[in-house]
């Protein structure tokens, strides 16, 4: 996910928004670069510039932003600065050891080594180039990530790049509208006020904002809203009409006719900026005689509808970070849907290669043992939280392998360190029964959580 904080260096407050740097990021990064005024290229002085290097020149390029280069893990013994400079000039960046403009700092993050001289050469550009924002008009900024939390409903991480934003004010971002509830910085403090270049997160937006979109103070809710409608139909307009399950199944027939294979996905994710890394990576994963469509894509948790649409379209299910309830498993079962979910997006995308060339290796296959539901939760000296639960599926078994499911949200993935029947120390719990469950090394434990215990299994695909 993009982070984003600040830090205060001589007084003055810098805010960085944290882009990961994997290649399948490559939407997040760019986002962050629209909304930034300095990028930061971190380039490792042992490994040089990597083609996600290149990508993240190339997105800082395109947005005309100044470019400071932070060489790190010069602590190394295999680090070899000087290569990294020559070759930041086959990407159009002449540093100004090489008589470039583009400054260059050596740092070690292990270290600490220069990280001061990294945040002064900010200050000293941010003065050059003589940055600055009104605090006196109305706030304007850009979206740059956002969730659906079960206990706070919809939660936006916003950039405030000119303007005050204020407790009470009515928003547009995109086709959703809002009124900011709350606001917090990045340490979960709540704020008033943000001005220009403060990160926070907001509640109270009316739905799930795009991560990306620009928003503004509108002059009140209603009048926010009502843009926020006109501009949704006006999009709705120029989307493709979605065609029906019936004409759906009907396209897939005609195509397998043709001879021609087809991997249909339906995609889920905990958040949007993983949704659009993931499409992203899926778009680049083909050979000439077969494609891969993604029928719908969409954040949260997997549902029956999902179900309902995957069997309509023939589509295989995928969740990163998300699960199934115990209904929906059940209707994917009766409907022969296959769900996959998975934590890591390597993962992913070698199950769809493999899928999409019908290589089909020996993997390793989990099964669900059993779920519980945490009714009540309570503190125990030896073993921390403990989750008074009620067993509605299958077997909880101590030592088993289990996840924390929130709303349908992966929050924990560890193991059943203690389960107990009133004061006994048991093995297992059948369906039906109450225990309490308390998990290795971990707390965080709320009523009407979810927990599912689970086995992993080598077998053979088919």
């Amino acid at each position: 996910h993009i982070g984003a904080y600040q830090v205060t260096r001589n007084g003055k407050k810098i805010t960085f928004i944290d882009t990961p740097g994997h290649e399948a990021f490559t939407a997040m990064r760019a986002r962050g670069a629209e909304v930034t005024d300095i990028v930061i290229l971190v380039v490792a002085a042992d490994d040089g510039v990597m083609p996600q290097t290149a990508e993240a020149i190339s997105h800082a390029q395109v947005a005309g932003v100044p470019i400071i280069v932070a060489i790190n893990k010069v602590d190394l013994a295999t680090a070899d600065p000087h290569r990294v400079r020559a070759q930041l000039t086959e990407h159009n960046l002449l540093v100004e050891d090489l008589g470039g403009e583009v400054v260059a700092v050596e740092i070690s993050a292990l270290q600490g080594d220069n990280i001061d001289s990294l945040l002064d050469y900010i200050d000293l550009v941010a003065e050059l180039e003589e940055f600055s924002a009104d605090p006196g008009v109305p706030a304007t900024g850009t979206v740059v990530e956002a969730e659906l939390d079960k206990g706070r409903g919809p939660v936006g991480t916003v950039i405030v790049q000119r303007g005050t934003l204020r407790t009470g004010d009515a928003l547009v971002a995109g086709r959703v509208s809002g009124r900011v509830r709350a606001m917090f910085d990045e340490n979960g403090q709540q704020l008033k006020e943000a001005g220009p270049s403060t990160p926070i997160q907001i509640m109270g937006w009316d739905d799930v904002p795009g991560a990306g979109d620009f928003f503004h103070v509108a002059r009140d809710h209603k009048t926010a809203r009502n843009e926020a409608e006109v501009r949704d139909g006006a999009l709705r307009a120029e989307e493709l009409v979605i065609p029906t399950a019936a004409e759906r199944l009907q396209s897939l027939l005609d195509d397998l006719r043709t001879g021609d294979a087809e991997l249909r996905l339906l995609l889920k994710a905990d958040v949007q900026g993983s949704l659009e890394a993931i499409k992203e990576a899926v778009a680049k994963i083909g050979r000439e005689d077969a494609r891969i469509t993604i029928v719908h894509s969409a954040i949260g948790g997997i549902t029956e509808n999902d179900v309902l649409l995957a069997e309509a379209t023939g589509a295989v299910i995928m969740g990163f970070s998300v699960r199934p309830d115990g209904k929906t498993r059940k209707a994917a079962e009766a409907a022969a849907v296959d769900i996959r979910t998975y934590r890591i997006i390597y993962e992913l995308l070698d199950d769809i290669e493999l899928m999409l060339v019908g290589q089909l290796e020996p993997d390793h296959v989990e099964s669900v043992l059993g779920v519980a539901e945490v009714r009540a939760t309570f503190r125990a000296p030896r073993f921390g939280t403990i989750a008074g639960s009620y067993v509605t599926e299958g077997d909880m078994i101590r030592g088993a392998k289990a996840r924390l499911l929130r709303d349908g949200v992966v929050i924990h993935d560890g193991r059943i360190g203690s389960l107990r029947r009133f004061k006994d120390d048991v093995r297992n719990v059948a369906t039906g029964f109450e225990c309490g469950i308390g998990f290795d090394n971990y707390k965080d434990i709320k009523d009407g959580d979810m927990i599912e215990a689970y086995v992993v299994n080598e077998v053979a695909r088919t």
